[in-house]
């Protein structure tokens, strides 16, 4: 017995699959690829940016939202060093001024491929079904949410330690 043949216009759904698989493997080199080469001063924040984020009670902040980021962030794979010239945050893990300056700015660079990629799910629609370019999006935004959030956490925690670190040389301890 052989399988039903498909309707005409309607594609195979392996074939759905393999162009939804290889078009995200691409779009995610391509986007990393290019945030990769984008020098840290396009990334850093502006001064403005950081006294308006950085000013506040010199007290501890409250508890973070009810996301549940400190529990769930460790299943977010880390690709930041999967391309040539990226940085794995893992490998950025001494506490001075200059290292935290640095991982904030790879929190930006991997919020902005994680900004990018979702929108680039509208791309399938050029050779995708609608029900499929659905799935794509649903895909791009179980798979890009999650990291956008993480990196919000990462770098409003990386300021808050930064200020510390601001208000210890200022008082000389």
């Amino acid at each position: 017995m052989s399988a039903p043949a498909l309707p005409v216009g309607v594609p195979d759904s392996g074939w759905l699959v393999l162009s939804s698989a290889a078009f995200w493997l691409l779009a995610s080199l391509l986007v990393g690829g290019l945030a990769n080469r984008l020098p840290p001063s396009w990334l850093e924040e502006s001064r403005a940016q950081a006294q308006l984020l950085s000013a506040g009670p010199a007290h501890p902040s409250p508890p973070e939202p009810g996301l549940g980021i400190r529990r769930w962030k460790r299943w977010i794979p880390d690709a930041g060093g999967a391309l040539p010239g990226g940085v794995a945050k893992a490998s950025l893990v001494r506490r001075d001024g200059r290292a935290l300056e640095r991982l904030l700015i790879e929190t930006r660079r991997a919020e902005l491929v994680h900004a990018l990629l979702w929108p680039a799910g509208l791309l399938t629609a050029l050779w995708l079904p609608p029900a499929a370019v659905l799935v794509n999006l649903g895909f791009a935004t179980l798979f890009n949410l999650p990291c956008l959030l993480l990196q919000r956490h990462n770098r409003r925690r990386l300021r808050r330690c930064l200020a510390r670190l601001a208000r210890r040389n200022v008082s000389g301890r």
